[in-house]
């Protein structure tokens, strides 16, 4: 199949997959939970609403200077602000165009600090090696803290699973679930084995070999605990806006730390799921945040649009000023050489 139109068939399935999730969040919006969602934003303390935006921009920033430790030991030390707004570049590509902005952003450092785009890339897989990390942290973090809460949740989901009509335990349901297990994975380990002629079995081995190399380059920063900081500093952020963020709406504000764990897990399950987390963000934590005894709608619309505006307004603003500083910045960089 051609290159460009599996392109093309990528972004229509994001776009719509988008879509799909904003008629999902919007739903069952009627004409009494609309007004009751535009009480709960006319008494919204808006003005809290700035720090919300000044974390996330300080995380973006600690995310530059991390993503500057990957390529220094490729004997390259790029300046702090033409990484910061390559990255803030490349989220707001990845607004309409998902994936790309990966790409966008190692182009545009390329451009500006003589630094081979092809080298770039890894350090962009070894970014989203330790993100993935992260969140595998974050989540286990929040199973702990909200344990009886996710617990319960989790039990009513999966209660078909495990139980028999009658509502007893079922024994034959849980062999039957091991056996597929055990069955999933013997077949992955046969398709590595017996298909890595398969273009889709080496594309699959070749990001699992990145992952790993990603995780691995680590060994080559030259400060280590400060790499360490600027991952924590990136996370510790969106945990603290996403708590902040409660505190915009009056129904939310009584949520704790562990909901924003809660929160934050789920919005970047978001964030991941649709393009620059269109209509998913919200959706999926709207969702969460009723189990916290709030009302989906329209609370939880409330603030998993609020939340998502937050991040949206940044990615535009900053991105457009990027586009627009980038060559200034280094107009006169190289006036002064």
């Amino acid at each position: 199949m051609n290159k460009k139109l599996l392109v093309y068939i990528q972004y229509i399935f994001f776009i719509s997959l988008a879509g799909f999730f904003v008629w999902l969040s919007l739903r069952n919006l009627n004409a009494e939970k609309w007004q009751l969602l535009k009480d709960a934003l006319g008494h919204a303390k808006f003005l809290i609403f700035f720090p919300v935006l000044l974390l996330l921009l300080l995380s973006h920033w600690f995310r530059a200077l991390r993503w500057k430790m990957l390529i220094q030991p490729l004997g390259y030390s790029p300046r702090n602000l033409n990484m910061f707004f390559s990255v803030m570049v490349g989220y707001f590509v990845n607004l309409g165009a998902p994936r790309l902005g990966e790409i966008i952003k190692c182009t545009v450092l390329a451009r500006y600090e003589k630094v081979p785009a092809d080298k770039l890339v890894g350090t962009i897989v070894a970014e989203r090696a330790f993100d993935l990390v992260c969140l595998i942290i974050v989540t286990t973090i929040t199973l702990i803290l909200e344990f009886d809460t996710i617990g319960a949740f989790a039990m009513n989901v999966f209660e078909p699973l495990y139980q028999s009509k009658s509502g007893r335990f079922s024994i034959t349901k849980i062999l039957i679930i091991a056996a597929v297990i055990l069955l999933i994975i013997f077949l992955i380990r046969m398709l590595f084995r017996r298909f890595l002629h398969i273009n889709f079995v080496q594309r699959l081995k070749t990001i699992l070999a990145g992952i790993w190399h990603g995780l691995t380059s680590i060994r080559f920063v030259r400060n280590k605990p400060l790499f360490l900081f600027y991952t924590a500093a990136i996370w510790i952020l969106y945990l603290s806006s996403t708590w902040l963020g409660f505190q915009v709406l009056q129904e939310t504000s009584g949520l704790g730390i562990a909901a924003a764990f809660s929160v934050l897990v789920m919005g970047s399950v978001g964030m991941i799921m649709s393009p620059g987390g269109i209509g998913a963000y919200p959706w999926l934590i709207q969702q969460t945040i009723q189990l916290y005894g709030i009302q989906a709608e329209p609370y939880g619309q409330a603030l998993g649009w609020l939340l998502w505006v937050g991040q949206f307004i940044i990615f535009i603003v900053f991105g457009t000023l990027s586009f627009i500083l980038l060559p200034i910045l280094n107009k006169k960089k190289d006036a002064k050489t």
